[in-house]
């Protein structure tokens, strides 16, 4: 895997920061914590230093996460589409080929031209944008930090400032003994393949996993998933679970759960990965390449943290609601704060948070139940809130509503009518405490759950708002009424 300063070969605006020139925030790390932290801070005024080791803003998500995963994603969803187009009436259109050096085309084209767009918004905003590497140098002095930012073939550098936000990231897991190549691969090497497999092994069935899985299964891989828990993407409601792994197996994926992965080798054609399966039996199988899905772990081993006196969780920084280490100034966001789920908008907001306390400006802290989970499968999944499991856990009475996308009339026009909205809801009360849903629209229809959530709606409240028809949010309006038994269209 290529190192973080050698990603990309362009360079970001090198600037030279006069010595007795002090910031009211450096941010070390310029992903979607480090640069929305930095565009926030420059709209309250603050004066901002964003140091980021690579040569393009963006981080993980933008060039090899969020953003190339979804362009793939739907690409091939057309390419299912247009495999099928006779069912919707569209006809001699031959026998399609894919172009994957156009769909690769078509994934660097969007990057790029968001990159461009983060270099625009730092420019509009003020922001001092330095390419380097940043760590700090010890305490601050007189309540000041300094940050060394080195920069292969420039004079290291010192940034001074009055408040420091930690937003370095996180890298991809690999299994011990294995090293990223041609065939064993993570998120970064399956995204520049220069062209798809016949077949492939993904170790993980978290959301990494599962998505990967559900692209190339629609570009025609025969495609293995291994998960050690008991059920895939074991953070979602069981339902869900259970309800994408009988998707799943329709698709012709062969997904196995409780499965122990023992060993990962090469073979002369491809790899063989050996495991035990939930009975306990040794079991192989063969692909071309195999996906390393297993976790993210955070980039926290060389800033300097132990200058400072801060410790840190199994490498997660420790904050507290907003975002604040033990240190007095020194902040931390993203895939490196312990506690947080590493996604994209929960990193962008803590960057918001933080910047809004260092300003002074109002502010409210991240809710853990208010942050929407969002997997790009086919069928795709968003949740938010407790999980019914959770709930029950957690003390409530509670009431359950699911309504299935069978019943949706958009859903039918779409031609997709697996999965389902699932409302957990108080009892007592009528409060909502979880939606998950699987379905179509998922990750966009989970918005709504949110919103309602952070207005603490009622089941009963909920009920009598108008849904448009025919869309696929007025599976939701059913999804409610569910919760009474008394949903229209189920």
């Amino acid at each position: 895997m290529p190192e973080r300063s050698e990603m990309h070969q362009e360079t970001l605006p090198q600037g030279n920061i006069p010595q007795e020139n002090i910031f009211d925030i450096a941010i070390v790390g310029g992903g979607p914590a480090g640069y929305t932290a930095a565009i926030r801070a420059g709209q309250y005024g603050l004066k901002v230093a964003l140091i980021e080791a690579t040569s393009k803003l963006g981080g993980t998500c933008l060039h090899w996460g969020c953003i190339p995963t979804k362009a793939l994603l739907f690409n091939a969803e057309l390419w299912e589409h247009v495999q099928h187009a006779g069912d919707y009436g569209i006809e001699s259109l031959g026998k399609p080929t894919l172009n994957w050096p156009r769909v690769l085309e078509r994934k660097s084209t969007i990057v790029q031209k968001h990159t461009k767009g983060l270099d625009f918004l730092m420019k509009k905003n003020k922001v001092n944008v330095l390419n380097g590497y940043g760590r700090l140098t010890g305490p601050a002095q007189e309540g000041v930090f300094s940050v060394a930012v080195s920069a292969q073939g420039s004079p290291t550098q010192t940034v001074r400032a009055r408040n420091v936000f930690l937003a370095t990231g996180s890298d991809a897991k690999v299994l011990p003994g294995l090293k990223p190549d041609d065939r064993i691969l993570t998120n970064m090497e399956i995204l520049t393949l220069p062209e798809p497999p016949k077949s492939l092994i993904v170790i993980g069935g978290g959301a990494v996993g599962v998505e990967f899985s559900s692209i190339f299964r629609s570009f025609g891989a025969s495609v293995t998933l291994l998960e050690f828990l008991p059920r895939l993407v074991p953070s979602e409601d069981a339902d869900v679970s259970k309800e994408l792994a009988r998707v799943f197996k329709k698709r012709g994926i062969d997904a196995s759960v409780g499965a122990r992965v023992e060993s990962v080798e090469r073979t002369e054609a491809g790899v063989r990965v050996a495991y035990t399966d939930s009975n306990g039996r040794a079991q192989t199988v063969e692909a071309d390449k195999v996906l390393i899905a297993v976790g993210r772990a955070p980039r926290t081993a060389d800033i300097g943290l132990e200058t400072i006196g801060l410790v840190t969780d199994r490498g997660f920084v420790t904050v507290n609601e907003w975002m604040e280490a033990a240190v007095p100034g020194i902040y931390a966001l993203g895939d490196i704060v312990a506690g947080l789920p590493q996604l994209a908008h929960v990193g962008a907001m803590a960057g918001m948070v933080a910047a809004a306390r260092v300003a002074g400006r109002p502010a409210r802290p991240i809710r853990r139940n208010r942050i929407p989970a969002c997997t790009y499968t086919e069928p795709q999944i968003g949740s938010a809130g407790l999980t019914e499991e959770a709930a029950r856990q957690a003390g409530y009475e509670v009431k359950v509503g699911k309504f299935p996308f069978a019943g949706n009339s958009k859903a039918t026009i779409l031609g997709t009518h697996d999965g389902f909205v699932k409302i957990v809801a108080d009892a007592k009360y009528g409060e909502i405490l979880g939606v998950h849903i699987l379905g179509p629209g998922a990750t966009e229809i989970i918005a709504e759950a949110v919103a309602v959530m952070e207005l603490e709606a009622t089941v009963e409240d909920l009920m009598f708002t108008i849904h448009a028809h025919p869309t696929l949010a007025e599976a939701m309006l059913d999804g409610y009424a569910a919760v009474e038994g008394m949903a229209i269209n189920a």
